[in-house]
């Protein structure tokens, strides 16, 4: 089933699953004793198996832009990180792991490592959700039909 939103069902379960636990009806999960373990086992198979050799020969093309976002970002981050956290009074550790370029899964289980999961995933729910409802529209609105990029 085609919606037209990237990521639909991630963005529809998450977006579903937050209002519910919001809502008070539902209890917050229990998970048993090696869940996190597994789920971190999981999130980092899924990763790696992404880490095709097609995917390092485009790497070969790609290592520029792949060097000067990663660093950009993560750089981004850190500056947005610490200043939410002294202008809005938030724990500092929520704040900058929330600002971290990361996906909402692995940063709520780092998160989690420090006693902050909920919160991180509550600023990467924020994030993935707009990020999922804004950019394709700005994508089509920036890159012409064709598919190229503009002025290629």
């Amino acid at each position: 089933m085609r919606t037209g939103i990237p990521a639909a069902p991630l963005a529809g379960s998450l977006l579903a699953a937050s209002l519910l636990s919001m809502s008070g009806r539902l209890e917050v999960a229990q998970w048993p004793s090696g869940t996190r373990t597994v789920l971190e086992i999981a999130i980092g198979t899924v990763i790696g198996t992404s880490l095709t050799a097609a995917a390092l020969t485009e790497l070969r093309q790609l290592w520029r832009p792949a060097v000067l976002i990663t660093v950009t970002l993560v750089l981004t981050g850190i500056v947005v990180g610490l200043w939410c956290g002294r202008l809005l009074g938030i724990d500092p550790v929520v704040a900058l792991l929330g600002a971290a370029p990361g996906g909402i899964s692995g940063m709520s289980l780092v998160g989690a490592e420090f006693g902050v999961g909920a919160a991180v995933a509550a600023l990467h729910a924020v994030r993935l959700i707009t990020v999922l409802l804004v950019l394709p529209l700005v994508v089509k609105l920036v890159v012409p039909a064709s598919g190229g990029p503009p002025g290629g």
